[in-house]
């Protein structure tokens, strides 16, 4: 299984890159560590692509302080992110920067329901977009099912789903939906690898996105 996981890895990109679609490709890190009785620190960085690698759409950088009100649940975060847009102008090929800074509050809540693991996640964000100021609303519900095994032990092969969606304060409300499917491998209590796909739905077109997420927690 390992080795299978590793060559879809290896070839999606690969793939991806030899067909002209909208299909993009998304590299995902997610890092959570540990820091005092119930805080944690958390830090995250997505590379997205509108197709392989190199043809850059947009860079993420985030990170965060939480505080988890009961034992290992119930996760409140004051965080910030960076990301750098690079987005084409109308039919040319050159691209134009796009610069925003981002404060966002976050709750986080755990259950699980027989075998399946469910996460609600809240965030607020205030979002600087160059010299424009918007705030907009996420919510995001996951589940996790393992798949060769009963619970998410070592080892486990599990199938991954959520959608969020995301919600403005001010002009059109909506602002769009992703719904994602996936399969992961848990190597240890640390580490997790997900390969999945993922649809993101705005208000005048959709996108189709192939995202491969890796999970560390120390």
């Amino acid at each position: 299984m390992k080795k299978l996981l590793i060559f879809l890895i290896m070839a999606i990109p690969f793939s991806s890159y030899s067909q002209e679609s909208d299909l993009g490709n998304w590299l995902l890190y997610f890092g959570n560590m540990k820091i005092k009785n119930d805080w944690n620190w958390h830090n995250e960085v997505q590379y997205r692509n509108y197709n392989a690698i190199g043809d850059l759409e947009q860079l993420l950088i985030r990170t965060g302080i939480g505080y988890n009100l009961t034992e290992n649940n119930n996760n409140v975060l004051l965080g910030y992110g960076y990301i750098l847009s690079q987005n084409y102008m109308e039919d040319s090929d050159d691209k134009v920067n796009i610069n925003e800074h981002r404060i966002f509050q976050q709750f986080i809540t755990r259950q699980n329901i027989g075998i399946v693991a469910v996460q609600h996640r809240y965030r607020f964000e205030q979002r600087f977009i160059e010299s424009d100021f918007r705030m907009r609303f996420r919510y995001f519900l996951s589940i996790n099912i393992p798949l060769n095994n009963k619970d998410m032990i070592d080892h486990t092969v599990y199938f991954s789903a959520y959608n969020e969606i995301f919600l403005n304060t001010s002009g059109n409300t909506f602002d769009r939906n992703r719904l994602y499917g996936g399969i992961g491998y848990r190597f240890s209590k640390t580490t997790r690898l997900e390969i999945g796909y993922m649809n993101q739905f705005l208000p005048n077109t959709n996108r189709d996105q192939i995202n491969i997420v890796s999970f560390i927690n120390f």
